[in-house]
């Protein structure tokens, strides 16, 4: 995909060797993301952290929480952070 053109905000001057001044312009910085996906992402790693810490329990080894409940968490970690990548960000929609 193209990207779009952004006009420079601000100009900086700087010497050069020869005793010339430089103009160089600088452009706004654009994340892939907005705020609200990062935050997503960060919460879909606890998750699945959190999923892991109770997948290591008890020394049962057969225990539901360890083969049923937690997986589940760790799954439904994964399906977040997948919601967190596609998601649109409010300046993108």
């Amino acid at each position: 995909m193209a990207q779009k053109y952004v006009k420079p905000t601000a100009t900086t001057t700087r010497p050069s060797i020869l005793g010339e001044t430089k103009t160089t312009a600088t452009a706004p910085v654009h994340f892939v993301f907005g705020k609200a996906n990062y935050q997503l992402l960060l919460a879909s790693v606890l998750v699945v952290a959190f999923g892991f810490v109770i997948m290591s329990g008890t020394t049962d080894i057969y225990s539901t929480t360890k083969i049923v409940i937690a997986p589940l968490v760790v799954l439904a970690g994964f399906g977040l952070g997948f919601y967190a990548i596609f998601k649109k960000s409010g300046a993108e929609a």
